[in-house]
Protein backbone atom coordinates (compact mmCIF):
# COMPACT_ATOMS: atom_id res chain seq x y z
CA UNK A 1 0.00 0.00 0.00
CA UNK A 2 2.80 2.44 0.92
CA UNK A 3 4.44 1.81 -2.44
CA UNK A 4 1.15 2.47 -4.28
CA UNK A 5 0.71 5.77 -2.44
CA UNK A 6 4.28 6.77 -3.25
CA UNK A 7 3.75 6.03 -6.94
CA UNK A 8 0.49 7.98 -6.94
CA UNK A 9 2.45 11.13 -6.16
CA UNK A 10 5.63 10.26 -8.03
CA UNK A 11 6.69 12.02 -11.19
CA UNK A 12 4.98 10.67 -14.33
CA UNK A 13 8.32 9.30 -15.50
CA UNK A 14 8.47 6.99 -12.47
CA UNK A 15 4.86 5.94 -12.95
CA UNK A 16 5.51 5.19 -16.61
CA UNK A 17 8.40 2.95 -15.62
CA UNK A 18 6.35 1.19 -12.93
CA UNK A 19 3.47 0.44 -15.30
CA UNK A 20 5.55 -0.56 -18.33
CA UNK A 21 4.76 -3.82 -20.06
CA UNK A 22 7.19 -6.36 -21.44
CA UNK A 23 7.77 -4.52 -24.72
CA UNK A 24 10.70 -2.09 -24.44
CA UNK A 25 9.78 1.57 -24.85
CA UNK A 26 11.73 4.78 -24.89
CA UNK A 27 10.45 7.89 -23.12
CA UNK A 28 10.79 11.62 -23.53
CA UNK A 29 9.76 14.03 -20.79
CA UNK A 30 8.91 17.64 -20.15
CA UNK A 31 9.41 18.64 -16.52
CA UNK A 32 8.18 21.66 -14.58
CA UNK A 33 6.93 23.61 -17.60
CA UNK A 34 5.15 26.61 -16.05
CA UNK A 35 2.70 28.82 -17.96
CA UNK A 36 0.53 31.73 -16.81
CA UNK A 37 -3.01 31.38 -18.13
CA UNK A 38 -6.61 32.15 -17.27
CA UNK A 39 -8.31 28.90 -16.33
CA UNK A 40 -10.82 27.69 -13.78
CA UNK A 41 -14.52 27.29 -13.07
CA UNK A 42 -14.74 29.63 -10.07
CA UNK A 43 -15.68 33.26 -10.48
CA UNK A 44 -12.52 34.27 -8.61
CA UNK A 45 -10.47 32.66 -11.39
CA UNK A 46 -12.04 34.72 -14.16
CA UNK A 47 -10.28 37.79 -15.47
CA UNK A 48 -6.96 36.85 -13.87
CA UNK A 49 -4.05 34.61 -14.79
CA UNK A 50 -2.56 31.93 -12.60
CA UNK A 51 0.46 29.69 -12.90
CA UNK A 52 -0.05 26.10 -13.98
CA UNK A 53 2.71 23.51 -14.16
CA UNK A 54 2.97 20.72 -16.72
CA UNK A 55 4.87 17.47 -16.32
CA UNK A 56 4.54 15.23 -19.36
CA UNK A 57 6.04 11.86 -20.24
CA UNK A 58 5.55 10.30 -23.66
CA UNK A 59 6.36 6.67 -24.33
CA UNK A 60 7.59 6.29 -27.89
CA UNK A 61 8.42 3.52 -30.30
CA UNK A 62 12.07 2.54 -29.67
CA UNK A 63 14.29 3.84 -32.43
CA UNK A 64 16.08 0.93 -34.06
CA UNK A 65 17.64 2.60 -37.11
CA UNK A 66 21.19 3.88 -37.48
CA UNK A 67 22.19 6.28 -34.71
CA UNK A 68 22.98 9.16 -37.04
CA UNK A 69 21.98 12.00 -34.69
CA UNK A 70 19.07 12.93 -36.98
CA UNK A 71 16.40 15.17 -35.42
CA UNK A 72 13.84 14.17 -38.07
CA UNK A 73 13.88 10.55 -36.83
CA UNK A 74 12.69 11.25 -33.28
CA UNK A 75 9.71 12.83 -31.55
CA UNK A 76 10.81 16.40 -30.94
CA UNK A 77 10.28 18.00 -27.54
CA UNK A 78 8.80 20.94 -29.44
CA UNK A 79 5.80 18.76 -30.31
CA UNK A 80 4.98 18.49 -26.60
CA UNK A 81 5.28 22.21 -25.86
CA UNK A 82 3.40 23.04 -29.07
CA UNK A 83 0.54 20.74 -28.03
CA UNK A 84 0.31 22.59 -24.71
CA UNK A 85 0.48 26.04 -26.31
CA UNK A 86 -2.12 25.15 -28.93
CA UNK A 87 -4.67 23.87 -26.44
CA UNK A 88 -4.11 26.80 -24.09
CA UNK A 89 -4.65 29.21 -26.97
CA UNK A 90 -7.69 27.46 -28.47
CA UNK A 91 -10.23 28.59 -25.85
CA UNK A 92 -10.61 29.37 -22.16
CA UNK A 93 -11.19 26.18 -20.18
CA UNK A 94 -12.74 25.59 -16.79
CA UNK A 95 -11.21 22.20 -15.98
CA UNK A 96 -7.65 20.93 -15.84
CA UNK A 97 -9.10 17.53 -16.74
CA UNK A 98 -10.29 18.86 -20.10
CA UNK A 99 -6.94 20.51 -20.79
CA UNK A 100 -5.02 17.34 -19.91
CA UNK A 101 -7.24 15.25 -22.18
CA UNK A 102 -6.75 17.57 -25.13
CA UNK A 103 -3.00 17.86 -24.65
CA UNK A 104 -2.64 14.06 -24.47
CA UNK A 105 -4.72 13.59 -27.62
CA UNK A 106 -2.68 16.09 -29.61
CA UNK A 107 0.58 14.48 -28.49
CA UNK A 108 -0.69 11.04 -29.49
CA UNK A 109 -1.18 12.26 -33.05
CA UNK A 110 2.58 11.88 -33.44
CA UNK A 111 3.36 8.55 -35.12
CA UNK A 112 6.11 7.70 -32.60
CA UNK A 113 3.89 8.29 -29.53
CA UNK A 114 2.41 5.22 -27.80
CA UNK A 115 1.27 6.43 -24.38
CA UNK A 116 1.11 9.88 -22.77
CA UNK A 117 1.22 10.78 -19.06
CA UNK A 118 0.03 14.35 -18.49
CA UNK A 119 0.10 15.98 -15.04
CA UNK A 120 -1.16 19.58 -14.67
CA UNK A 121 -1.11 21.50 -11.40
CA UNK A 122 -2.37 24.91 -10.29
CA UNK A 123 0.30 26.64 -8.22
CA UNK A 124 -1.58 29.73 -6.98
CA UNK A 125 -4.85 28.32 -5.60
CA UNK A 126 -3.66 27.34 -2.15
CA UNK A 127 -0.64 26.50 -0.02
CA UNK A 128 0.18 23.50 -2.20
CA UNK A 129 -0.21 22.38 -5.80
CA UNK A 130 -3.67 21.29 -6.93
CA UNK A 131 -3.75 19.11 -10.00
CA UNK A 132 -4.76 16.17 -12.13
CA UNK A 133 -2.89 13.43 -13.92
CA UNK A 134 -4.09 11.26 -16.78
CA UNK A 135 -2.65 8.40 -18.82
CA UNK A 136 -3.87 7.88 -22.38
CA UNK A 137 -3.10 5.69 -25.39
CA UNK A 138 -4.33 6.05 -28.97
CA UNK A 139 -7.04 3.45 -28.30
CA UNK A 140 -8.59 5.74 -25.70
CA UNK A 141 -9.49 8.30 -28.38
CA UNK A 142 -10.66 5.94 -31.13
CA UNK A 143 -11.95 7.53 -34.34
CA UNK A 144 -11.78 11.00 -32.82
CA UNK A 145 -8.01 10.88 -33.20
CA UNK A 146 -8.38 10.46 -36.96
CA UNK A 147 -10.73 13.44 -37.09
CA UNK A 148 -8.24 15.54 -35.13
CA UNK A 149 -5.46 14.48 -37.50
CA UNK A 150 -7.45 15.97 -40.36
CA UNK A 151 -7.90 19.22 -38.46
CA UNK A 152 -4.20 19.40 -37.65
CA UNK A 153 -3.33 18.87 -41.32
CA UNK A 154 -5.44 21.91 -42.17
CA UNK A 155 -3.66 23.94 -39.46
CA UNK A 156 -0.24 23.26 -41.02
CA UNK A 157 1.40 26.52 -42.16
CA UNK A 158 1.75 27.12 -45.88
CA UNK A 159 4.97 29.06 -46.47
CA UNK A 160 5.95 31.35 -49.32
CA UNK A 161 9.00 29.78 -50.94
CA UNK A 162 11.18 32.48 -52.52
CA UNK A 163 13.98 31.69 -54.96
CA UNK A 164 16.71 34.33 -55.14
CA UNK A 165 19.12 34.49 -58.05
CA UNK A 166 22.73 35.39 -57.35
CA UNK A 167 22.07 38.86 -58.71
CA UNK A 168 19.14 39.19 -56.30
CA UNK A 169 21.32 38.06 -53.36
CA UNK A 170 23.83 40.81 -54.19
CA UNK A 171 21.18 43.45 -54.88
CA UNK A 172 21.06 46.37 -52.39
CA UNK A 173 17.28 45.91 -52.32
CA UNK A 174 17.60 42.51 -50.60
CA UNK A 175 16.79 43.81 -47.11
CA UNK A 176 13.73 45.65 -48.43
CA UNK A 177 12.49 42.50 -50.18
CA UNK A 178 12.84 40.50 -46.98
CA UNK A 179 10.96 43.23 -45.08
CA UNK A 180 8.15 43.03 -47.64
CA UNK A 181 8.04 39.23 -47.46
CA UNK A 182 7.82 39.27 -43.66
CA UNK A 183 5.02 41.82 -43.85
CA UNK A 184 3.06 39.68 -46.31
CA UNK A 185 2.05 37.30 -43.53
CA UNK A 186 3.03 33.81 -44.72
CA UNK A 187 6.13 32.08 -43.32
CA UNK A 188 9.15 32.70 -45.54
CA UNK A 189 11.62 30.07 -46.79
CA UNK A 190 14.37 31.32 -49.11
CA UNK A 191 16.03 29.14 -51.75
CA UNK A 192 19.16 29.78 -53.77
CA UNK A 193 21.25 28.14 -56.47
CA UNK A 194 24.97 27.52 -56.69
CA UNK A 195 27.37 30.48 -56.55
CA UNK A 196 28.86 31.95 -59.71
CA UNK A 197 32.02 29.93 -59.31
CA UNK A 198 33.17 26.77 -61.09
CA UNK A 199 32.28 23.69 -59.06
CA UNK A 200 34.56 20.65 -58.80
CA UNK A 201 33.69 18.00 -61.37
CA UNK A 202 33.90 14.34 -60.39
CA UNK A 203 32.71 12.62 -63.55
CA UNK A 204 30.41 10.46 -61.39
CA UNK A 205 26.68 11.20 -61.27
CA UNK A 206 25.95 10.48 -57.60
CA UNK A 207 29.05 12.16 -56.18
CA UNK A 208 28.52 15.14 -58.46
CA UNK A 209 24.97 15.46 -57.15
CA UNK A 210 26.30 15.68 -53.61
CA UNK A 211 28.84 18.33 -54.54
CA UNK A 212 26.23 20.39 -56.38
CA UNK A 213 23.87 20.24 -53.40
CA UNK A 214 26.68 21.34 -51.08
CA UNK A 215 27.45 24.25 -53.43
CA UNK A 216 23.85 25.43 -53.01
CA UNK A 217 24.23 25.23 -49.24
CA UNK A 218 27.43 27.29 -49.37
CA UNK A 219 25.52 29.96 -51.26
CA UNK A 220 22.78 29.77 -48.64
CA UNK A 221 25.32 30.69 -45.98
CA UNK A 222 26.39 33.64 -48.13
CA UNK A 223 22.77 34.81 -48.17
CA UNK A 224 22.50 34.38 -44.40
CA UNK A 225 25.53 36.64 -44.00
CA UNK A 226 23.77 39.39 -45.97
CA UNK A 227 20.80 39.49 -43.56
CA UNK A 228 21.18 38.00 -40.09
CA UNK A 229 17.44 37.36 -39.80
CA UNK A 230 17.93 34.47 -42.23
CA UNK A 231 18.88 31.12 -40.69
CA UNK A 232 20.16 28.19 -42.74
CA UNK A 233 17.98 25.15 -42.01
CA UNK A 234 18.36 21.56 -43.23
CA UNK A 235 15.74 19.44 -41.42
CA UNK A 236 11.96 19.26 -41.71
CA UNK A 237 11.66 19.41 -37.92
CA UNK A 238 13.48 22.75 -37.73
CA UNK A 239 11.59 24.10 -40.76
CA UNK A 240 8.29 23.30 -39.05
CA UNK A 241 9.44 24.99 -35.85
CA UNK A 242 10.71 28.04 -37.72
CA UNK A 243 7.46 28.51 -39.64
CA UNK A 244 5.45 28.45 -36.43
CA UNK A 245 7.81 30.88 -34.69
CA UNK A 246 8.31 33.52 -37.37
CA UNK A 247 11.90 32.64 -38.29
CA UNK A 248 13.09 33.28 -41.85
CA UNK A 249 14.77 30.18 -43.23
CA UNK A 250 17.29 29.55 -45.98
CA UNK A 251 16.82 26.01 -47.23
CA UNK A 252 19.90 23.78 -47.17
CA UNK A 253 18.68 21.05 -49.55
CA UNK A 254 21.01 18.06 -49.10
CA UNK A 255 19.23 16.22 -46.30
CA UNK A 256 15.63 16.60 -47.49
CA UNK A 257 16.53 15.81 -51.11
CA UNK A 258 18.62 12.76 -50.27
CA UNK A 259 16.09 11.43 -47.70
CA UNK A 260 13.04 11.88 -49.94
CA UNK A 261 11.22 8.68 -50.93
CA UNK A 262 10.04 10.43 -54.09
CA UNK A 263 12.87 12.83 -54.75
CA UNK A 264 13.00 15.58 -57.35
CA UNK A 265 13.53 14.76 -60.99
CA UNK A 266 15.45 18.03 -61.33
CA UNK A 267 19.20 17.98 -60.80
CA UNK A 268 20.75 20.46 -58.33
CA UNK A 269 22.15 22.54 -61.18
CA UNK A 270 18.53 23.28 -62.19
CA UNK A 271 18.03 25.05 -58.88
CA UNK A 272 14.78 26.85 -59.74
CA UNK A 273 13.13 23.51 -60.58
CA UNK A 274 14.56 22.10 -57.34
CA UNK A 275 12.98 25.00 -55.44
CA UNK A 276 9.67 24.27 -57.19
CA UNK A 277 9.82 20.64 -56.03
CA UNK A 278 10.56 21.79 -52.49
CA UNK A 279 7.63 24.24 -52.60
CA UNK A 280 5.35 21.33 -53.44
CA UNK A 281 6.77 19.21 -50.60
CA UNK A 282 6.11 22.06 -48.16
CA UNK A 283 2.59 22.70 -49.53
CA UNK A 284 3.62 26.30 -50.14
CA UNK A 285 1.09 29.01 -50.83
CA UNK A 286 3.36 30.37 -53.58
CA UNK A 287 6.72 29.98 -55.28
CA UNK A 288 8.13 33.45 -55.91
CA UNK A 289 11.17 33.58 -58.20
CA UNK A 290 13.29 36.74 -58.14
CA UNK A 291 15.77 37.23 -60.96
CA UNK A 292 15.34 33.92 -62.81
CA UNK A 293 12.78 32.32 -65.10
CA UNK A 294 10.11 29.98 -63.80
CA UNK A 295 10.77 26.24 -64.26
CA UNK A 296 9.83 24.86 -67.67
CA UNK A 297 8.07 21.74 -66.36
CA UNK A 298 5.99 21.01 -63.23
CA UNK A 299 7.87 19.49 -60.29
CA UNK A 300 6.47 17.03 -57.75
CA UNK A 301 2.83 16.11 -57.25
CA UNK A 302 1.49 19.20 -55.47
CA UNK A 303 0.48 22.20 -57.56
CA UNK A 304 1.87 25.49 -56.26
CA UNK A 305 1.14 28.95 -57.60
CA UNK A 306 4.26 30.36 -59.26
CA UNK A 307 5.23 33.97 -59.91
CA UNK A 308 8.31 35.66 -61.34
CA UNK A 309 9.61 39.06 -60.26
CA UNK A 310 12.41 41.04 -61.86
CA UNK A 311 14.74 42.94 -59.50
CA UNK A 312 13.45 46.48 -59.35
CA UNK A 313 9.79 45.42 -59.43
CA UNK A 314 7.58 45.48 -56.34
CA UNK A 315 7.02 42.05 -54.79
CA UNK A 316 3.40 42.72 -53.89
Amino acid sequence: MADEIRLAFAHPAERALATAGEDPRDRISLRDHIVEVEIGAFQAERGTKQRIRFNVVVEVVPFTGPRDDDVDRILSYDRVTEAIAHELGAERLNLLETLAERVAERILLEPQALRAFVRIEKLDRGPGALGVEIVRTRRDFGDHLNALAGEVAQERPHPRVVYLSNAAIADPALTGWIDALVGAGAPVILCVGAPDLPAPQTGHRMTQRRIDLLAIEQNGWMLAARDLRCKVVATRTELDWAMKNGQICVWAPSKIVLDATQGPSAQPRDSVALAAWFAGEMEACELLVIGENLPDTPQGTAEVSQRRVTPGDALF
